[in-house]
């Protein structure tokens, strides 16, 4: 059950679509460009986090986006895709605004994650996260997630993406 102050709520209008793309602009650049550099941030942001982008994804298929509000603030967002040839369900995102963390808002997205992967019939979600992103690998652990390997992306005009792979084990 989520606590009464958070809503999460299914990303399917422009409006929302708006807001992750407003949230990923700020939350962005005030977590990855410590761990990045700003130049990566400016790349990646206009790679996979505008409104068009968001909405594209939405529309074909590609991922659920989520966004949370905190007493109506609009505080964070995620998203998650799936494959029904896979049991597996992806994280692709889950980002809290700065003076919203530490307030339940990832746990909140975690249960609605988990509650879609299990009305699937999933077995696992998995993830990637930035081998430097300390505070999010722990945050991971807490919640449950296991690192099971490494994986290095190339994302164009020579911009990497060095990752740890994490998987949560869903219950059944």
């Amino acid at each position: 059950m989520l606590p009464k102050e958070i809503t999460i709520k299914t990303v399917n209008s422009i409006t929302d679509v708006n807001a992750v793309a407003e949230l990923a602009h700020i939350i962005w650049h005030e977590h990855y460009t410590d761990i990045i550099g700003a130049d990566q941030v400016v790349y990646m942001l206009k790679k996979y986090q505008t409104a068009e982008k968001i909405m594209s994804d939405i529309n074909n298929g590609v991922y659920i986006y989520y966004l949370a509000e905190y007493e109506g603030d609009n505080a964070g967002y995620c998203s998650v895709g799936f494959d029904a040839n896979d049991d597996r369900l992806f994280l692709s995102k889950l980002y809290v605004k700065k003076q919203f963390r530490k307030r339940g808002i990832a746990s909140a997205f975690m249960y609605e994650i988990k509650r879609f992967a299990q009305e699937k019939e999933l077995s696992m979600i998995w993830l990637t996260v930035n081998k430097n992103n300390k505070s999010s690998i722990e945050a991971y652990i807490k919640i449950g997630f296991k690192i099971t390997g490494d994986i290095m992306t190339d994302i164009g005009c020579g911009y990497y993406m060095d990752d740890h792979v994490m998987e949560y084990k869903i219950g059944r």
